[in-house]
């Protein structure tokens, strides 16, 4: 029987695989048997691409990573460029939020998120942040953001008013937050980020040096 003209599995094949399953399933019901039915392969097919299952783990994470823009730290002013990474970072977790987890390990060896990391450093330092504070600045927007994308704080009242109702007065409008989740969840993180950058804003004048004004984009920072 001839061989296939193309080969029947790709890394590229399996990290879309892989990430879709994640997507469906969770981390939880992840496997590499899982996986290899999904494609429809035997499971050691798999190893001649990855070594470990960690591994696949780390491709799929890293390539949603990817998709986050950090070309603004070349582009506009520190805090805009945080303010439009911030934006991108959530937008590419909050759609694979079961991967999160394991993302938010932290870089590890993953290219996609040390290049996220290089720019975000690079580009705080050379706006005049000391190399530590551009530090602590980087760790401060990844705990917000993964943490803004773990879950959701409007989903996590049930949809029942009775429940809220008698004992928890200042709660009674709890039960209709899921019908808002999407407004109240990117509500209160647009907030919470513009606030953190107005923090910073104010940090980086009484420590460094007065800041220019930024264009007028309706931004509260």
């Amino acid at each position: 029987m001839p061989r296939p003209r193309q080969a029947l599995l790709s890394r590229e094949r399996i990290v879309e695989a892989a990430a879709a399953l994640i997507d469906s399933e969770g981390l939880e019901g992840f496997s590499t048997r899982r996986l290899a039915a999904t494609l429809g392969v035997r499971g050691p097919s798999l190893y001649n691409h990855f070594g470990t299952k960690d591994a696949i783990l780390d491709a799929v994470a890293d390539s949603i990573t990817s998709q986050v823009d950090v070309s603004y730290f070349d582009e506009v002013d520190w805090r805009e460029a945080l303010h439009r990474w911030g934006h991108s970072y959530r937008a590419a977790l909050a759609a694979h939020p079961n991967i999160v987890p394991h993302l938010a390990q932290g870089p590890g060896r993953r290219p996609a998120a040390l290049a996220m990391a290089d720019a975000v450093y690079g580009g705080l330092v050379r706006a005049g942040w000391p190399p530590a504070r551009a530090t602590h600045i980087g760790a401060l927007m990844r705990y917000f953001v993964t943490g803004s994308a773990l879950g959701s704080f409007a989903r996590g009242f049930v949809e029942d008013p009775g429940l809220y109702a008698d004992q928890y007065p200042h709660l009674s409008q709890a039960h209709r937050l899921a019908e808002h989740q999407q407004r109240v969840d990117e509500g209160a993180f647009t907030l919470g980020l513009e606030a953190l950058i107005d923090g910073l804003s104010r940090t980086y004048e009484r420590a460094i040096g007065p800041l220019p004004p930024l264009p007028q984009t309706g931004q509260a920072y």
